[in-house]
């Protein structure tokens, strides 16, 4: 019987929802964090396996204390620090300025608005779960499961030799007393 049950070994639905929901906002954003560099993948799988890592933890924090938007908060604090240790880590140093966005030719209001761009606010959001998101969900809740495993055999391990420690402690006390 479990305080806390292990991890399942499959992402649960509303996590891959999660996932899809807002890969390609965390891919985009990862590329301009590290200037396009091939690292980009890997910090945004970390990220999303982070993310997994507390998953349900996350998710008690938005049904307790109705916080809806916690998954997200933390993905944005896990890749503010996955950044700064992947540019800690770099060679030479890296200047990166944000600059505001390019006012775009589009926008749903103005005289240049089309009738569709324009109604778009008003239509519900059409966004699909596509294959690539799946799969990263899966990867990164995969990665999050080994993470948990090697965590369950460590916490067993410093256990044990606390365990043993306090035996011949106790040991050592018990033989000095006679």
């Amino acid at each position: 019987m479990y305080l806390v049950p292990p991890m399942d070994d499959e992402p649960p639905p509303d996590y891959v929802t999660f996932v899809a929901l807002h890969v390609n906002d965390l891919r985009r954003e990862t590329l301009r964090l590290v200037g396009g560099d091939h690292e980009a993948a890997h910090l945004y799988m970390d990220v999303l396996a982070d993310v997994a890592c507390h998953w349900r933890r996350l998710i008690w924090r938005r049904r307790l204390l109705g916080h809806p938007h916690a998954a997200a908060d933390y993905m944005t604090h896990r890749l503010a620090t996955r950044t700064k240790q992947w540019r800690d880590e770099q060679i030479y140093e890296i200047d990166v300025r944000v600059l505001p966005p390019p006012a775009s030719y589009y926008s749903r209001s103005g005289p240049r608005a089309s009738l569709a761009l324009r109604k778009a606010g008003l239509l519900p959001d059409t966004h699909r779960s596509g294959v690539e998101a799946t799969a990263d969900a899966g990867i990164a809740w995969v990665q999050a499961y080994r993470r948990q495993l090697w965590h369950r055999a460590g916490r067993l391990i410093v256990g044990g030799i606390l365990l043993i420690a306090a035996m011949i402690q106790f040991m050592t006390s018990i033989s000095t007393d006679y």
